[in-house]
């Protein structure tokens, strides 16, 4: 019994997350659109205007669609008018952000096939500048080391909506980002990351290492930071002068016997 209960919480989960899926793939269409019927959307999506319907129905309980009429300048049918569907002011400000992933990803393809991968490398440079100056103020008086400057950038980050960390480890130090607002985008144009870790070695001091990042399918972004070289004043010292002494002086006595 217990197994047959987790095997339907498995199936009601996954009837969710295609529920939710299928929302996004419904709000990304009127986003690009601007409007669309049941019809259209049903068509689109390969579904059945009965389970569109359903969504829309659920969309519009929590006020992310509102509906539009339809001008019909054919011949009058019969039944109901026909319905359009658009996103509400208010769902195109709240919503999260990967619903502009598409339109993002569609700019940088087009900016790739008419101007080649160096305008995209300097796109997303100039994408993270903006970024790099503020978090650049934020770390004013971090001071010089770097694991301490990794510790200022993780909170300055975090305040940016990266929900960023800093630790110290064996090897040095290691910076991780658990959000990253690109992650879609960057996975088609990992130009985008790579200028972010760009930003992060300039803003710290040294040269870092990509570890893992969210667009690649890790869970978190993680970065690495050598730990300092060791100078001269660092070294280990060499033996007290008197223990040389000693030990000459017994392998004289050893001699001579």
């Amino acid at each position: 019994m217990k197994y047959e209960v987790q095997i339907r919480s498995g199936v009601v989960a996954s009837a969710s997350a295609s529920d939710g899926r299928t929302r996004d793939r419904v709000a990304q269409l009127l986003l690009e659109r601007g409007s669309a019927t049941a019809a259209e959307l049903g068509a689109e999506l390969s579904l059945s205007p009965a389970a569109i319907r359903k969504h829309l129905d659920a969309m519009l309980a929590d006020q992310l669609v509102e509906t539009r009429e339809v001008r019909n300048t054919g011949p009058r049918g019969r039944g109901r008018p026909a319905k359009a569907f658009a996103l509400t002011a208010a769902a195109r400000e709240d919503l999260n952000p990967h619903f502009y992933d598409g339109i993002a990803t569609a700019a940088l393809r087009w900016i790739q096939q008419h101007h080649g991968p160096e305008a995209v490398t300097a796109f997303a440079s100039a994408q993270v500048g903006a970024l790099e100056e503020r978090c650049r103020a934020a770390l004013r008086e971090a001071g010089d080391d770097p694991i301490a400057r990794a510790e200022a950038l993780a909170e300055a980050l975090t305040a940016e909506g990266y929900a960023a960390n800093a630790t110290v480890i064996a090897s040095g130090g290691q910076l991780c980002q658990h959000s990253c607002p690109v992650a879609h985008v960057a996975a088609e144009f990992p130009q985008l990351c790579d200028a972010e870790t760009e930003v992060i070695s300039r803003l710290i001091g040294t040269h870092v290492q990509r570890l893992a990042t969210i667009a690649h399918g890790d869970r978190v972004c993680t970065t690495h930071i050598p730990a300092p070289a060791r100078g001269p004043s660092d070294r280990p010292t060499q033996p007290p002068v008197t223990g040389l002494k000693t030990a000459t002086k017994a392998t004289t006595v050893r001699t001579d016997k």
